[in-house]
């Protein structure tokens, strides 16, 4: 037999460098192995030629990506590993006598090492074709790490399954239906890695989250950019540059705010209101009108308003003194709501529709908002009143910043609301403020004042 014929040549070759035959019959078996393993690492070095050179020319004929994924080192140093330990394991009956055991334990132990070389070479392949595509513009928005994550825990799972059926000579699939009675205890122990998975492929699935995205969570202190998604943890890192690590199934039980649409859109929002004076709020007076429209951004609005309301046979100027058509003039003769005149049922249209100095003045934000460029004027941009309260009339500004940056976005907020605080004065209005201490102060002062001056 050709074993027998292996071990009559080695035990001549020992014998005829002087070896004594006793010795010899010893070593034989050695010497084989010895062989197997040259003739393994010549194989080795053979298909690293082979492959790394087939490899190269084979790139050349494929795109970019199967470029950099058949020329990476370590996948072809992996691949090539698979060789020669294949060889050893069909060569090892050569060494030792039929009826021995040891070539079945080499063998076993060779097949452990296979499984695990394949595992590392799958496992490789996947990490460099995850990279690939995370390069591409169209995986920006999937949890990539995730994904491989996933794929590596059931690719060890598999290979651990493997490794203990050829240790214990079992079949895998014996081993795997044993594993279903211990369910329940394998749910428990990896409870937050399921309830990872699932969470990941909810996120993935319905394009909650991705790597890059601004999200805030108020519940757990969480406001920043997600840096990494992976199978049990997400990553932020928040705005102060601490980082936050959450789990995926946080992010499915919880609601939590995606800015990214609004940093996609077209501008950032701006609700910001200020709360007028009830007292301050009052109808304009011809005197009033005058002055309000030396300011080039309300004069046409005044202008549009008294040619509009304008009684009918007469014209009007932009400071509102009223003219009959037929050459004779009246004095300016602005009608009160609550009086009407002489003759007449009701006020006429003039006299229901008074201009107020809050009306002038919200016209006026109007056209300031329409003036400035860092208001993106595509999207909804207006002023508004809110629900009076026992603190004034809430005037509102609600518009979009054109300028989404952070920083940028509080200067560009900060300068309107600073313009429309000392503006509100030109047109007669006040703020509404609560009394601070200064102002008791100021009350005190003036009412001992008074006491004073009465004595």
């Amino acid at each position: 037999m050709e074993d027998s014929y292996l071990t009559q040549w080695a035990h001549r070759i020992l014998t005829e460098t002087g070896v004594k035959p006793e010795t010899a019959h010893l070593l034989d078996q050695f010497v084989i192995l010895a062989l197997i393993l040259l003739t393994a690492w010549v194989a080795d070095t053979l298909c690293r030629l082979i492959i790394v050179g087939g490899g190269k020319r084979l790139a050349q004929r494929t795109d970019r990506m199967w470029q950099e994924l058949l020329l990476n080192p370590q996948v072809l140093r992996k691949f090539s590993d698979l060789i020669p330990v294949i060889l050893i394991y069909m060569l090892l009956p050569l060494a030792f006598p039929e009826k021995s055991h040891t070539p079945d334990i080499l063998q076993k132990i060779c097949l452990v090492y296979i499984v695990f070389i394949a595992l590392m070479f799958v496992n490789i392949v996947l990490k460099v074709t995850f990279t690939l595509l995370s390069r591409r513009s169209d995986m920006h928005d999937r949890p990539l790490k995730g994904v491989l994550q996933i794929m590596q825990v059931g690719l060890f799972f598999l290979g651990t399954i493997l490794v203990v059926s050829l240790i214990v000579n079992r079949s895998p699939a014996k081993m795997l239906t044993g594993l279903g009675a211990s369910a329940a205890i394998l749910m428990l122990i990896f409870k937050d890695s399921i309830l990872g998975l699932v969470s990941g492929i909810m996120l993935s699935a319905n394009k909650m989250l991705k790597p890059g995205d601004w999200i805030s969570m108020p519940k757990y202190d969480v406001d920043g950019t997600v840096i990494e998604v992976t199978l049990n943890t997400v990553k932020i890192e928040n705005f102060d540059n601490t980082v936050t690590t959450i789990p995926p199934f946080v992010l499915t039980g919880d609601s939590f705010r995606n800015w990214q649409r609004m940093v996609e859109s077209g501008g950032r929002r701006i609700m910001r209101s200020v709360n007028i004076d009830m007292d301050s709020v009052r109808f304009c007076t011809p005197d009033m009108l005058e002055r309000y429209a030396q300011n080039t951004l309300v004069r046409d609005f005044i202008a549009r308003h008294d040619e509009r309301f304008a009684p009918a046979g007469t014209t009007t100027g932009t400071n509102g003194p009223a003219e009959k058509t037929d050459g004779k003039t009246s004095a300016p003769d602005r009608h009160d709501a609550t009086a009407p005149e002489e003759g007449r049922t009701a006020p006429d249209d003039a006299s229901l529709h008074r201009l107020t100095n809050l009306t002038v003045f919200r016209a006026y934000l109007n056209a300031y908002l329409q003036r400035l460029s860092v208001v993106n004027h595509e999207l909804t941009c207006m002023v508004r009143h809110l629900q009076p309260t026992t603190e004034g009339i809430p005037v509102e500004i609600y518009c979009f910043s054109a300028i989404k940056v952070w920083t940028a976005y509080e200067q560009i907020q900060a300068d309107l609301f600073d313009h429309v605080i000392a503006v509100v004065r030109e047109f007669d209005l006040e703020l509404f403020q609560r009394p601070t201490g200064s102002d008791l102060r100021k009350w005190l002062e003036a009412e001992r004042g008074s006491s004073a001056a009465e004595r």
